[in-house]
Order: structure tokens, then sequence, then C-alpha cells
């Protein structure tokens, strides 16, 4: 184990055979310079698998400001089709979404991140979720650095 940060991993280049994260990158604000250091410290025919969350569309002003929102992973997504192209960006090949999966409105009534977003921005919690139906995804991605 090694302390870092995910925008500044602490391996050399060319390390590791393969690169997991499980729902993290979308907390970093900088998800470029995140893929940018997968890639570097993957070995050529290095494997990365992440699962995340992604957006279908834009989510609204007072949930992106909204500290439970991004501490909750969800003001901290980036839509879908910028996050692959940000994968291939950065060197990656194959890059495929293995899986994805939309969140339930029956989930995020009952998620306190949720809650609290709303009741942190006066609104209902009806409205949240209205405002977010339909535009969270959970995604399982693939890609591969070249030899």
């Amino acid at each position: 184990f090694r302390l870092g940060e995910i925008e500044n991993l602490p391996v050399a280049d060319n390390f590791a055979d393969v690169i997991i994260s499980n729902c993290v990158i979308n907390l970093s604000p900088d998800k470029p310079r995140v893929f940018a250091e997968a890639f570097r410290t993957l070995k050529p025919g290095g494997r990365l698998m992440v699962s995340d969350i992604v957006l279908l569309k834009e989510l609204p002003a007072y949930i992106i400001e909204s500290v439970n929102a991004y501490v909750g992973c969800l003001s901290g997504a980036m839509l879908k089709d910028d996050y692959l192209e940000a994968v291939r960006q950065a060197g990656f090949e194959s890059v495929k979404v293995n899986e994805e999966s939309s969140f339930a409105v029956e989930f995020m009534a009952n998620d306190p991140t949720v809650q609290k977003a709303a009741a942190q921005l006066g609104t209902s919690l009806d409205k949240a979720i209205a405002d977010i139906e339909g535009t969270v995804l959970s995604v399982k991605v693939s890609a591969i650095k070249p030899r």
C-alpha cells in the first residue's frame, strides 16, 4: 500500500499490469489527469477496469453546487460520453462499457445523500428525484494500454 493522490500516483512509469477503481474517479476534479496517470503507470498491454458514476445529461445547478451531492458521488460525475472520451484521450484503446445500470427512483428516495441535498437546498425530495431521474448511471468501463 502507498499513500498518494489519484492524480499523482506514487509509482514509476510502466509499473502496473492492472489498475482498478471503484467509484473514486468521479470525486476527482481533474478526471483527464487521473486517466493520464493510469496510462503512465500501466505497462504496455496493461488493463484499466473502473466502476464509476456517470451522467446522461447535466445535473441542475443546485445539485452540482451541493456538498452533500458531491460527497455522495453525484455532483462530481461527468457525462458518460465525456468520461469515455477522457479515457481515449489519455491514450487507451478498446475502451468499452462492460455493464451499466441506472439508479432506480426508489433507491434515490431512500438515499440519505439525496435527502440531505434536497433539504440543504430547500427543495422537495420529489423535485430533487424528478430532476435527476434517468440521469445517473453506474458503469463498468475497461480499456487497454497499447503495446
